[in-house]
Formats: structure tokens, sequence, C-alpha cells
């Protein structure tokens, strides 16, 4: 009997690896594997795969996507310095969020989703009076199209 049961994975193994045969996989486009990778293929953006990264709540890889642009880039910009506050301000990190925003908003011309997420982070952290002031500025610069 106890033989009988050491013999059971053995016939099972023996069946799986049968069914992976050559002739069973799908090697065609439309089959169930992962596409295989096109070298000459144009890379998508880091600043854009960030972006996409917190809109989908993975802040923690948003960061490192905006890392790497700025590396790929040659250094830090207006657009990565929003991503990399935005992230932060997804994690919950004020501090480094504020600093972030604030270099963003000060270093370059502001956007005013960078100063809407400024007035965010200053109101989490209890300026109210600044964090007014900001989205006031934020709503201005937009020309009031951000309530549409």
């Amino acid at each position: 009997m106890i033989s009988g049961i050491r013999a059971l994975p053995a016939t099972f193994l023996a069946l799986g690896l049968a069914a992976c045969s050559p002739a069973g996989i799908d090697v065609s486009q439309t089959g169930p594997f992962a596409p295989g990778i096109d070298r000459n293929a144009q890379a998508v953006d880091g600043v854009e795969v960030g972006h996409r990264l917190i809109a989908a709540g993975e802040y923690e890889l948003a960061i490192k996507a905006f890392n790497r642009a700025a590396l790929n880039r040659g250094g830090i910009d207006a657009e990565i310095l929003s991503g990399l506050g935005s992230a932060n301000l997804g994690l919950g990190r004020l501090g480094q969020a504020e600093t972030l925003l604030r270099r963003a908003t000060t270093e370059y011309d502001p956007y005013p989703e960078d100063l809407n997420n400024l007035g965010v982070v200053l109101m989490e952290r209890g300026e109210t009076g600044e964090a007014i002031q900001t989205l006031r500025r934020a709503f201005a610069l937009d020309d009031g199209e951000s309530t549409l």
C-alpha cells in the first residue's frame, strides 16, 4: 500500500511532463504566453511610467520610475520633482512631498496641478492660511478650468 502511495506523485509528474510536449505549446502571439521582447521598440519615458504607477496607487514603484527618468534625462526637472512630490504625498510623507513640490513651484514655472498638490500637503500639515493662498493661486493659474 505504501509503495502505491509513493508512486502516485511520480505518475502525476510523468503525466504533467507529457502534457508539456512541444506539440502542445502555442507559440503564436494570441496564445496564453507573454509576448517576446522587441529590442528595437522605443522605450516608454520613465516620467510617463511614473504617472501611470501613481494612477494605479503604486507610489513606491513610481518613485523608482521618476528616479530612473532623472538619470536618463541627466537631471531633475519640474516634471520629475512634481511626480516625486505627488508619489510622496500618496505615501503620506508630507515633509518630503512639501519639499519637492515647493522646489517644483519655485525653481520652475508652476503648474496648477503642482500648486494644488502643495495646497493639499499644507492643509494636511495644518497650515490652513498658506494652503488657501496656494489653492487660490492654482485655481487662478488654471483660469477656473479645474471646476469642470
